[in-house]
């Protein structure tokens, strides 16, 4: 399959318009059209309806496959330009905002490091497909435990931290009072429903609460705190909110783990920082 047409195919499906993915690649509708028309007849399958604008069966399949192999591709692209190309000085790195730890910013050298921040979800592509050069990924775990990262291309993965969690609760809550928390505690209780920042255990959110949509750590912080529903955080976050009560989870033994993504071929400038990233902490720190 052309990559050309299955990208054209993945444009008109994401805004069930011809004329719409013709104006975002720069097409004209007679040639999104012939596009659609040439990979149709490529796989011998009518992949879209026309009105509406809408993926058949054989389309919703091969959508399945295309983001994948696109993704591929631009990693692909992304691997052997930064081997091809002069060694730049500037690193831009993908992080998600818990991963924003203390260990994070004691590494940062003074200049020539680009913060990009990211949900967690979308940090491996990012660096997949060359956008960054580096990534700092979170997510819940069990202790030693990798994160379940989407397979988006080779990436070397490495562990770069784990910490305790706590669930942040309004000051007034029936359970603020307790040493510990287990998740069964909170089998009722209302989550926030933050996708890009935090952590809320999607198994035990059972009432509707909320959603925000943002990384701002303090705003959630303050919601939570405010009563819109509770959110489990990195312990230190949750101690640090100036808001609410931070108690520690105990059961499930769950841990907040950091993972550091980087390419197959880093620049030496990425190779540099994320030896620092994944340096050994000295004892005491």
């Amino acid at each position: 399959m052309d990559p050309h047409l299955l990208r054209t195919f993945v444009t008109v499906v994401r805004l069930s318009s011809f004329s719409g993915a013709a104006r975002e690649l720069g097409y004209t509708q007679s040639a999104v059209s012939q596009h659609i028309a040439a990979l149709e007849g490529d796989l011998r399958a009518e992949l879209l309806t026309r009105r509406p604008v809408e993926p058949t069966p054989a389309g919703v399949r091969l959508l399945e496959h295309a983001g994948p192999l696109l993704l591929r591709l631009d990693a692909a692209r992304a691997d052997v330009l930064r081997l091809a190309a002069a060694p730049p000085g500037q690193v831009v790195l993908a992080v998600s905002p818990l991963a924003v730890s203390p260990r994070l910013l004691s590494a940062l050298p003074a200049t020539g490091v680009t913060l990009r921040m990211l949900p967690p979800a979308e940090v491996p592509a990012a660096v997949a497909a060359g956008g960054c050069d580096l990534g700092l990924v979170d997510g819940l775990a069990a202790p030693s435990d990798p994160l379940r990262l989407p397979d988006v291309a080779p990436l070397t993965v490495t562990g770069a931290g784990e910490e305790e969690l706590a669930v942040l609760l309004p000051a007034g809550h029936p359970l603020a009072g307790r040493p510990a928390l287990r998740l069964d505690d909170l089998a009722d209780a209302r989550w926030l429903d933050a996708p890009q920042a935090g952590i809320a255990p999607a198994a035990v959110r059972t009432r509707p609460s909320l959603r925000y949509e943002g990384t701002d750590l303090r705003a959630l912080c303050a919601l939570a705190a405010a009563g819109h529903g509770l959110v489990l955080l990195p312990r230190r976050v949750a101690e640090s909110a100036g808001a609410g009560v931070a108690v520690p989870l105990s059961a499930p033994r769950l841990v907040h783990r950091t993972e550091l993504l980087t390419p197959t071929s880093p620049t030496p400038a990425a190779a540099a920082l994320a030896a620092r990233l994944t340096a050994p902490v000295p004892a005491g720190d």
